[in-house]
């Protein structure tokens, strides 16, 4: 079984944690239990459409941006087997271009992977009917069996230790119309062929090549590589 990629995980802590305004508050009901969120998400077909469609659009937007960098890459490999037969005016006018090219992929690369970029917010848009489809069904079962607080059991959890008496997984599971241990097969994440592991990279590899190479050509404008050398005549 593979593990859901950390990416894409959501957390039910503050979910559990809210429960508590729902259960009975006399000292019998202080009763309390845990899930392990990771295990539960994977029996739910909704979650795993969801993260193969958000491991799509990352691959594709970083296919996209990458394309945007090869065209710049292009572009400054022909200049400068042509810079010493151009104009000082001609010289500018084709580093202003290449700058421009690997601008556009900065921009899209904020655009797409950013704090609040597009990918952010495709995340909210089909994560949250999950979150809230656990969420009622964790109320519920609060309510009914006098749960105080749910607590999450997943791997980002600093739950040290868990008794597993009152892992309330499989009932959760169960209520929400799955069978407890019938997951749904995911990609795996080895090597480079998993679309997980491809998601999680062009994540990183967005970043990592708008910023190396954005670095380059401004280094190389200011440096001499495109501006120039100091005893070169303009």
């Amino acid at each position: 079984m593979s593990r859901i990629s950390p990416n894409y995980k959501i957390t039910l802590a503050a979910f559990a944690i809210a429960l508590f305004s729902f259960a009975p508050q006399s000292a019998s009901a202080q009763k309390f239990a845990y899930i392990d969120s990771d295990y539960v998400l994977l029996h739910m077909p909704d979650y795993a459409s969801a993260q193969q469609e958000l491991n799509s659009y990352a691959i594709e937007w970083q296919a996209e941006i990458e394309t945007k960098l090869e065209a710049a890459d292009r572009l400054e490999v022909a200049y400068r087997a042509e810079r010493v037969l151009l104009t000082k005016e001609m010289r500018q006018k084709r580093e202003q271009e290449i700058i421009k090219k690997r601008a556009e992929a900065k921009e899209m690369q904020k655009q797409k992977f950013g704090v609040e970029g597009e990918l952010f917010e495709k995340r909210q848009e089909l994560i949250e009917p999950v979150q809230q489809l656990i969420f009622e069904e964790l109320k519920d079962i609060a309510g009914g069996s006098g749960y105080m607080v749910i607590f999450d059991k997943s791997n980002q959890s600093n739950m040290l230790y868990t008794n597993p008496k009152y892992d309330i997984s499989d009932r959760l599971i169960k209520k929400l119309g799955y069978v407890p241990g019938e997951t749904i097969e995911v990609e795996k994440e080895e090597g480079d062929g998993g679309a997980v592991g491809k998601a999680r990279d062009a994540v990183n590899g967005a970043r990592d090549s708008v910023r190396d190479a954005g670095r380059s050509t401004i280094n190389d404008a200011r440096g001499g590589t495109t501006g120039g050398s100091k005893g070169e005549k303009q």
